[in-house]
């Protein structure tokens, strides 16, 4: 069983750059695809990030040029990190890990962006 656990989400003010992390219990290297997706009130979940493999990364238009996934692979750790956080960018976060087809989910993180 893969586990996943997000932290650095909370409420942040237009314009901040919090930086969320997800720890896994299996190593990135194994990963077919690790990323972060996102689900706002009354809207379906959406991918914001994601690294298929390599050094290839794949953004959302919504976000490109504002966010920035990386991984770590001494801690087994992918981050996102968020600039220039806009109030449409409320909504819960989630890590995501593919292994050999196999889907795992992280609990979710809150960012709420407010001032």
């Amino acid at each position: 069983q893969v586990q996943l656990v997000e932290s650095g989400g909370g409420l942040v003010q237009p314009g901040g750059s919090p930086k969320l992390s997800c720890a896994t219990s299996r190593t990135i290297f194994v990963s077919n695809v690790m990323g972060w997706y996102r689900q706002a009130p009354g809207k379906q979940r959406e991918l914001v990030a994601s690294m298929p493999g390599g050094s290839s990364r794949t953004y959302a238009d919504s976000v490109r040029g504002r966010f920035t996934i990386s991984g770590d692979n001494a801690k087994n750790t992918v981050y996102l990190q968020m600039n220039s956080l806009k109030p449409e960018d409320t909504a819960v976060y989630y890590c995501h890990q593919s292994i050999s087809g196999r889907n795992y989910w992280g609990q979710g993180t809150q960012v709420t962006v407010s001032s």
